[in-house]
């Protein structure tokens, strides 16, 4: 059985520990607060941008090379992941899906290419030899477009080269503070956007709706993609704040079962000082 002063050691710094996971579960509860803000504050441009890219994608007979679907000789996976851990599992249920699909279907590396954004997912595929076209590691907690523009527009100029003849994007979608959701989603090429829902404005082009569509279509998908980086955000936060209330928890009951053992030892070594006091007074006598 370990000593009184080990127990004592174990408790207190059991209680040190509680003290940074509960401090860290606040701060990821303040993170989380304002990415939940900022990725439902960033909805109404994206669907603004969505109705404008269909009302004149519906308008013209234009052709993109981002509105046609070819044959698929290499696909491209978009992964969002974190750069740190405590996250519980937020990156591994991405890496998992990301894992599963390439291994549904893929026969070799020629077939796919991984573009990574966040070390942990970075880091998962080069450990297994995943191809890497691109990557970004350190993205803020609360990203700027001017932060992703780069590797969102490599990646999207991808596809508009050919180097990759299909776009998907995975991420943990955010449902609600303790529900986050794997979600894997076709980014490019852009799939019936005349099938989206209508509006009845009414827009005018200048210099013509082709040049326009020109420009828009990767603007459109290079906010999709800032969208799902932001949707992310608020998954990592939430995950991290779950996480570090679990861990708060768990101290709290190894805590209680510490003390008890303390308590415990502690009334053993009395009863047996006890015992041995009156031991002695009983061979004096």
């Amino acid at each position: 059985m370990a000593s009184l002063r080990d127990i004592k050691a174990r408790i207190d710094s059991t209680k040190k520990t509680k003290q940074i996971t509960s401090a860290m579960e606040l701060v990821s509860a303040s993170k989380m607060n304002k990415a939940e803000q900022h990725a439902k504050g960033y909805v109404p441009y994206s669907e603004k941008m969505q109705e404008v890219v269909a009302h004149i994608a519906k308008g013209t007979d234009a052709s993109h090379p981002m509105l046609e679907t070819r044959e698929v000789k290499k696909t491209g996976y978009l992964v969002i992941t974190s750069d740190r851990g405590l996250v519980g599992g937020y990156n591994s249920h991405v890496l998992k899906l990301l894992q599963t699909t390439i291994n549904e279907r893929h026969n070799s590396p020629d077939e796919y290419t991984v573009i990574v954004i966040g070390r942990k997912g970075f880091d998962y595929c080069r450990k297994r030899n995943i191809p890497v076209s691109n990557s970004i590691i350190g993205v803020a907690d609360h990203p700027q477009f001017a932060d992703i523009k780069d590797i969102a527009k490599a990646t999207v100029q991808m596809f508009t080269d050919k180097e990759i003849d299909e776009l998907n994007i995975i991420y943990n979608h955010y449902v609600s503070a303790i529900s986050q959701v794997p979600t894997m989603n076709k980014l490019l090429p852009i799939e019936d956007i005349q099938g989206q829902n209508g509006t009845t404005s009414q827009y005018e082009y200048e210099p013509n709706e082709e040049q326009i569509l020109k420009v828009l279509l990767p603007l459109y998908a290079e906010s999709l993609i800032f969208g799902a980086l932001l949707d992310g955000k608020a998954s990592e936060h939430a995950a991290s704040m779950t996480a570090m209330r679990s861990a708060t928890d768990n101290a709290n009951d190894l805590i209680g079962d510490l003390t008890l053992s303390y308590n415990r030892a502690r009334q053993a070594q009395i009863t047996q000082q006890i015992s041995e006091i009156v031991g002695g007074a009983a061979a004096i006598e």
